[in-house]
């Protein structure tokens, strides 16, 4: 094999995979759209979210910040020299990574350092599989932090929350599953996907789970069992009304697929692998002699094309359609206590980021900067340096806040930080902290990278980089930075009133039949 033309096969993949979504995936967000009702907060989301898609196209830019843990699945003729494959992959993700086309993901577990790179001990991840055809078939997921965190696995028979009792059956298994669907409200940046394991033992009923996530959202399954139970899950997960985001809605779940393996007597696991909605899956078949591409996978059907222009004036007209409240640092407990859940605010000035090391930090340390009346951003950003020193952000979605809950409400009264923006909502400590101190949770578009750093308008300095570039302290200045207010200081939340009546709905399909 020309390994050298292998690399660069393996790049291609690894810019598409980030910057592109497939069409399958198109199909499924462009359904959503035309379900939800016009005027809410999640035609909002999904009109923002389709803008993203648009701009990732146009930019060659990652849809999302987190571009995850790269995992590979290869499989590849008789012969084949997988070592020297494996080594052009980590060149590859080395290249890329230096390109901005993946975050610096690839973190020491002991020390914490970042290696820079997205290489390190099992990083990525590269399963091979020798098969009997003539070509070399590579597929690439990339599934980042928010939604591998709302990974669910049961032991069957287990008590699950509004549901009961799932025994050792397929009744039990879809418990399982409409459980799964629940647990992960907007953490996981609903809409999303899941793949589903039944069976093996708790690692390999998980590989089982996430092999699923490489099938196409559009197949049916020839096991007929497992296809009753795919469009059982699809036809009720809906009705919970989590919604986009966790906003409320119609779509919850984009796609769902089954699979089933052997146990040992003893064990019953039924292992979710959950995908946020910027699924970015791809694969390619590559000539083992000469290392080209032959063919791309995932382009069957309709291709959808969120026109900019389209894209651009739905977001706007979502946002125009409600009472949008500008902000700008620094921000008043007077402003603050004005807000209420629902409002939608456009944010300018300043705002600093603010994920786990920086959270841990402040809350044994002092700030670099005064964060009295500021804006913290959960956000691990993709920044490039130009030729002459200067930073520019080219990704900055918002991370799942639930993470920094110990710290919060203690950092926000510690330093008078008024507002904080991540995805998912935060819980109760930091709910009080709101109310006592007179503090505002927002909600930004999770997964909405390019929409959001397209807000960016300057990087004005950074704090703390030996955290690594996702764990720094950014200064960012922003421009019409839009987001919902989901928990106010008058100790109002969204995302426990979602959580509280999906879980009411959940336990309706108790009693419902499964055929």
């Amino acid at each position: 094999m020309n390994i050298e033309k292998f690399q660069e096969s393996m790049y291609k993949l690894i810019v598409e995979t980030s910057t592109k979504l497939p069409k399958d995936v198109r199909r499924a967000i462009k359904a959503a759209k035309e379900r939800e009702n016009a005027g809410t907060r999640s035609a909002m989301s999904l009109a923002t979210i389709t803008n993203n898609i648009k701009m990732a196209d146009d930019n060659v830019s990652p849809i999302c910040q987190d571009t995850g843990l790269p995992t590979f699945k290869i499989k590849t003729p008789v012969g084949a020299n997988q070592i020297e494959m494996k080594q052009a992959i980590y060149n590859a993700i080395a290249q890329a990574t230096k390109d901005g086309k993946l975050r610096p993901n690839s973190v020491d577990s002991l020390t914490g350092d970042n290696s820079g790179d997205n290489l390190g001990l099992g990083l990525p991840v590269i399963k091979f599989e020798q098969w009997e055809k003539d070509y070399i078939d590579a597929r690439l997921i990339l599934k980042g932090g928010g939604c591998e965190n709302k990974n669910i696995q049961y032991s069957l028979p287990c008590e699950l929350d509004g549901l009961g009792r799932a025994g050792r059956d397929l009744d039990g298994i879809r418990k399982c599953i409409m459980h799964s669907v629940y647990q992960a409200q907007g953490q996981g940046c609903s809409a999303g996907f899941i793949g589903v394991g039944i069976g093996g033992d708790r690692s390999s009923g998980y590989d089982l789970a996430k092999e699923q996530l490489f099938r196409s959202n559009d197949d049916v399954n020839p096991h007929e069992d497992l296809r009753k139970l795919e469009e059982y899950v699809m036809a009720n997960a809906n009705e919970l009304g989590i919604g986009t985001m966790g906003f409320g809605g119609e779509t919850t779940l984009l796609g769902c697929k089954v699979g089933v393996m052997n146990r040992i007597p003893a064990s019953f696991f039924v292992s979710v692998a959950y995908n946020c909605w910027a699924f970015r899956r791809l694969g390619v078949a590559v000539n083992p002699e000469t290392g080209d591409i032959n063919e791309w996978m995932y382009q069957e059907g309709e291709e959808v094309d969120f026109g900019a222009t389209e894209a651009e004036k739905e977001t706007a007209a979502s946002v125009e359609e409600t009472n949008v409240v500008e902000l700008q640092a620094p921000i008043t407990e007077e402003q603050i206590r004005a807000l209420k859940v629902g409002d939608v605010v456009r944010i300018n000035g300043m705002m600093y980021t603010g994920r786990d090391a920086i959270h841990k930090y402040l809350s044994d340390n002092d700030a670099p900067i005064d964060l009295n009346g500021q804006i913290i951003y959960h956000c691990g950003p993709v920044m490039l340096k130009d030729e002459d020193g200067k930073w520019h952000v080219k990704a900055a979605g918002p991370t799942t806040s639930i993470r920094e809950e110990p710290y919060q409400g203690d950092i926000m009264k510690k330093f008078g930080i008024r507002a904080v923006i991540g995805k998912g909502g935060m819980g109760p400590k930091t709910l009080a902290a709101l109310e006592e101190f007179g503090g505002v949770y927002l909600n930004a578009i999770g997964g909405a990278a390019q929409y959001y750093a397209d807000c960016i308008k300057s990087v004005e300095g950074v704090d703390l980089m030996q955290f690594g570039i996702p764990e720094a302290m950014w200064h960012l200045k922003v421009e019409g930075f839009t987001a919902v207010v989901t928990m106010d200081s008058h100790g109002n939340s969204l995302h426990r009133d979602v959580d509280k009546s999906s879980l009411e709905k959940l336990a309706q399909f108790k009693e419902k039949v499964f055929n």
